[in-house]
């Protein structure tokens, strides 16, 4: 018999979540609370996007440097890195529980400091103590919700962690656009991040420790007490004796009680066929999870606006708000559909759209590159002789420059739009203070990101096109798939490792975006972007089984006789579950 008794997983339904949750209240309870460390991934990891254009607002050399713009991003990254393998760590050692109310604490440090910074290093400190926050609760969360929910709806209330990190993104841009017009705005966007952590840390003080931790360190009736909270009278028996099973098997086949230091605990763990099996799985989603570029357009995706011709800060914010909200729509779809298509099947079907999505898009970038306005020497003298961009007067062949080559030329170059009308001949200028001052008193738009275009709009709707395909699938499933694939003694390693790949990828994309639009330019980022999704969608394919409806030591089993892919995740009659 497996743990939870005999589950169909064909016949698992979106609708069964909510009548076990209106049975057992206290199961939403468990997966929210501990869902809130989504809800603050999302949002310290979003907020940076709107934060940034009102950062080079306040500090020049941020402005000036395109390096220090990808760094302020990027530490928090850095910082999710380690918090990832610390997490892992702690989990193992400590419990889930305790791991989680450290990253709140970290959180709302990181919080206060940047809200307070004075220069730009203070700003980079603040986001590595966020950061570490961010890898701790990333692969926290989820594990704590998986080992507390029962069987059959696992993939639904772990997809509220994802649906709960969609939802910081989306806040974090609906907050980032309330404070345009509020004294401090970047401080206040994000200093706001302290006041969920602070929620979270009182929640979990209530909250209990993982039963199947518990019953790791033999707290049996501990764990006992919390799975007769979560289960029926009639399932908590078998539920017992499945996770007593299990244990003594893995106490069995590691002939120890789990004890030695962290190197011996990974050498261990990679002597499993099981855990390699299921590291190879768990790995690779997360680096697709972060290739595809998704938080190329979370970070960044005021700029990317910006980049499709849309100069005003505002209307970049209000356009990203939308894409952010489609991100949140996508984890609503990716809960009512995970226990019932799986996990595999919703990845390589996101995979398809996010392909599609990032080619049409560096088409419709390259489309508008090579339609920029031209620049016109008259207007680009309007504003005075010395206004001039110097790269433009100095330019041997001044007359076939528009609006691209201008903002290329030195970062110190701008475009003013036409008077009469933005995709007519416009001025390419120095980039100043007084020169922006001077565009807008004209009524002029003024650009430093991107040109003005006919294509803008159906940039931003491709955007949205891209998130509506990442979000139910490669949005959310990677961490479902994290949160059960691994062996009970390895499941801290195995996710900690999981998430570290994840987060030095994420390390990876975020710290070259604005240094490969400027290489390559926003349609060849986007297209190497979708060859490696391409690798990606390959990979799935091969590595990563499914793991739909099935209890989690059933998973070991399936692990222990090897994944052999079929179309679209369909398991072999083998691999499904067992009737006791």
């Amino acid at each position: 018999m497996v743990e939870g008794g005999v589950i169909k997983a064909d016949k698992t339904e979106f609708t069964e979540c909510f009548r076990t949750i209106g049975r057992t209240p206290y199961i939403l309870r468990l997966a929210f609370s501990a869902g809130i460390g989504g809800l603050l991934f999302g949002y310290d990891t979003g907020v940076i996007s709107g934060a940034l254009l009102y950062i080079k607002d306040e500090f020049k050399e941020v402005d000036r440097k395109t390096w220090l713009q990808e760094t302020i991003v990027s530490m928090a990254v850095a910082g999710a890195i380690v918090g990832a393998g610390l997490g892992g760590w702690l989990n193992d050692k400590i419990g889930r529980k305790p791991t989680i109310i450290i990253a709140d604490v970290l959180f709302f440090i990181g919080a206060i400091i940047m809200a307070l910074a004075p220069v730009p290093w203070v700003i980079i400190l603040g986001r590595i103590f966020v950061g570490l926050g961010v890898g701790m609760a990333s692969m926290t969360s989820p594990l704590y919700i998986s080992e507390t929910s029962p069987t059959r709806i696992r993939g639904a209330l772990v997809s509220t962690n994802g649906l709960l990190i969609t939802g910081g993104q989306f806040l974090s841009y609906l907050i980032n656009l309330g404070f345009t017009q509020v004294k401090g705005t970047w401080r206040w966007m994000l200093g706001v991040a302290a006041v969920p952590a602070f929620v979270q840390l009182i929640l979990m003080l209530s909250l209990p420790e993982s039963p199947r931790w518990l019953y790791r360190k033999d707290k049996v009736s501990e764990a006992e007490a919390i799975l007769a909270s979560i289960y029926p009278p009639e399932e908590l028996e078998e539920e017992m004796k499945a996770l007593k099973a299990s244990i003594e098997s893995e106490r069995a086949e590691e002939g120890s009680d789990g004890g030695g230091n962290m190197l011996s605990k990974i050498k261990q763990a990679w002597g499993s066929q099981v855990f390699r099996r299921g590291l190879y799985a768990g790995v690779t989603v997360q680096v697709a999870q972060q290739f595809v570029g998704i938080n190329t357009v979370m970070y960044y995706s005021p700029t990317i606006v910006q980049l499709a011709g849309f100069a005003s800060k505002s209307t970049a914010l209000a356009l990203s708000l939308i894409t952010s909200g489609l991100n949140a729509v996508g984890s609503i779809v990716s809960m009512m559909f995970v226990d019932r298509h799986g996990r595999r099947r919703l990845m390589i079907i996101s995979m398809v759209g996010i392909i599609t999505c990032l080619v049409v898009l560096a088409i419709v970038f390259y489309q508008a590159a090579a339609h920029a306005p031209k620049i016109s020497l008259a207007e680009s003298t309007h504003f005075g002789v010395n206004s001039t961009c110097s790269a433009f007067t100095s330019a041997q062949n001044p007359a076939t420059w528009n609006c691209m080559t201008c903002l290329k030329a030195a970062s110190d170059c701008s475009f003013c739009a036409n008077k009469g009308n933005e995709l007519h001949p416009g001025a390419c200028l120095m980039n100043t203070n007084g020169l922006k001052a001077a565009c807008h008193g004209e009524h002029r738009v003024y650009f430093t990101e991107g040109c003005p275009s006919k294509f803008g709009f159906l940039a931003v709707i491709l955007l949205g096109a891209y998130i509506i395909s990442y979000s139910p699938g490669m949005g959310t499933a990677p961490w479902i798939v994290n949160s059960e694939i691994y062996p009970l003694r390895y499941r801290g390693i195995g996710g900690g490792i999981a998430a570290m790949a994840n987060w030095t990828s994420n390390l990876i994309v975020s710290e070259t975006f604005l240094t490969l639009t400027q290489a390559f330019g926003s349609a060849g980022t986007f297209l190497l972007f979708a060859g490696f999704s391409i690798i990606g969608l390959v990979s799935i394919y091969f590595l990563v089984p499914e793991t739909k409806g099935l209890p989690i030591e059933e998973v070991e089993h399936m692990l222990e006789k090897g994944f052999k892919p079929r179309f679209l995740g369909r398991v072999k009659e083998e691999n499904k579950i067992s009737e006791a």
